[in-house]
């Protein structure tokens, strides 16, 4: 019986068994090596054939076969037809002219004023935290770094509120576990939403080889692969952190692009190495997000401005009558004119954003979410 009608589980001695497997993948090798010649060969002298071949064979990954969802605002690939409906262009295009951010794309202010970006920790945050927040203060070009204090009263809700209250437009809080920042909250004011991430897999500057220096130019912005409603959101969140004019002497540009949902972080110097070349040197830092909630509104606090509950004791109801009648003639005594309210109106200070004391989800991550492993909500 010859070599090549055996097959190698059919051999009982090791040796000659690994001898003829070693024998078939070489020649399997050579087939496939000679079978590729052969037709670039041919396609050398019929370009025609060549486009034909890279067009018929598209690899197939998570990407290209995801299944589409109705809140995507491009067209089913899947269904023949025009590319999207006049109903679903006027729908979306109401939903950003009424969205949240749409002053920042409406407004009549300098352009080249960045937007003030408070950024600060989780409390008792450790010195990796505070070094990721160097570099996000870096990032920012209106960003401002501010030392969360201990103990009670500096709830998330809190600080958004004092800081809508001082002109700035987002607050961005780094959370960590186990002494390694982890996640990040960005709340947009003064009206929200609040949008929670994951954060993984940073590499800071110093931890970058070959990297660039910033400089204290404002990037280009340039974000990539939001295609659904919700990752417009996101998208326009991103937007909003930077000014709308950048300062292209500067060269630099930071990229957001989300690939299944995950958005990699990366900031960059692009230099023109003659009139048909450019390269891109990367200045850092480099990070991952992953969307794990939307809320409405800024954070919310739980019991926020409520007095602790008063001491009861047994009283007689002869006094307790006793008390409200007198209460009530103090009450019309003290009751201001119609003139003096007007006057005060006039005068009025500008009233303090109160967080609510409950939040409203207008997304929220569940596992139950990922029905396949081709389902993306970015």
């Amino acid at each position: 019986m010859s070599s090549s009608k055996l097959q190698p589980n059919d051999i009982k001695n090791k040796f000659k068994r690994e001898e003829i497997a070693r024998k078939n993948k070489k020649a399997k090798g050579q087939a496939k090596l000679e079978r590729r010649l052969s037709q670039a060969k041919a396609e050398a002298n019929d370009p025609a054939a060549k486009k034909k071949r890279l067009a018929e064979n598209v690899p197939r990954t998570l990407d290209n076969m995801r299944e589409f969802d109705p809140s995507i605002l491009t067209a089913d690939p899947n269904q023949a037809g025009p590319s999207s409906s006049p109903d679903a262009v006027d729908e979306a295009a109401d939903d950003i002219a009424n969205d949240p951010f749409a002053s920042y794309f409406t407004s009549t202010d300098d352009p080249s004023i960045p937007p003030k970006v408070l950024i600060t920790t989780s409390p008792k945050a450790s010195k990796s935290t505070y070094e990721f927040c160097d570099e996000l203060v870096g990032v920012f070009p209106g960003a401002e770094f501010i030392r969360r204090k201990k103990g009670k009263g500096f709830e998330m809700g809190r600080i958004a509120g004092w800081a809508a209250g001082r002109d700035y437009k987002h607050l961005l809080v780094v959370n960590e576990d186990m002494k390694k920042p982890n996640a990040i909250t960005l709340v947009h004011l003064p009206n929200g939403p609040t949008a929670y991430f994951k954060l993984t897999s940073i590499e800071l500057t110093k931890q970058i080889f070959g990297h660039a220096r910033a400089t204290p130019h404002h990037p280009e912005l340039v974000l990539n692969g939001f295609v659904t409603r919700l990752g417009h959101a996101v998208g326009r969140m991103f937007q909003t952190t930077f000014p709308p004019l950048p300062e292209f002497q500067g060269r630099q540009v930071v990229t957001l692009h989300n690939q299944r949902d995950f958005l990699f972080f990366r900031r960059h110097r692009y230099a023109f190495r003659s009139t048909e070349k450019v390269a891109l040197q990367e200045i850092g830092p480099r990070f991952t997000l992953k969307l794990r909630s939307l809320r409405k509104g800024i954070p919310a606090v739980v019991n926020y401005g409520e007095a602790p509950k008063p001491l009861e004791f047994d009283v007689d109801p002869f006094e307790t009558e006793e008390k409200s009648s007198k209460e009530e003639k103090s009450d019309n005594a003290t009751e201001p004119s119609a003139d003096s309210a007007d006057t005060s109106n006039d005068t009025q200070p500008r009233q303090p954003v109160v967080p609510p004391k409950a939040d409203e989800f207008l997304w929220q991550w569940k596992p139950e979410l990922e029905t396949t492993r081709r389902t993306f909500f970015l």
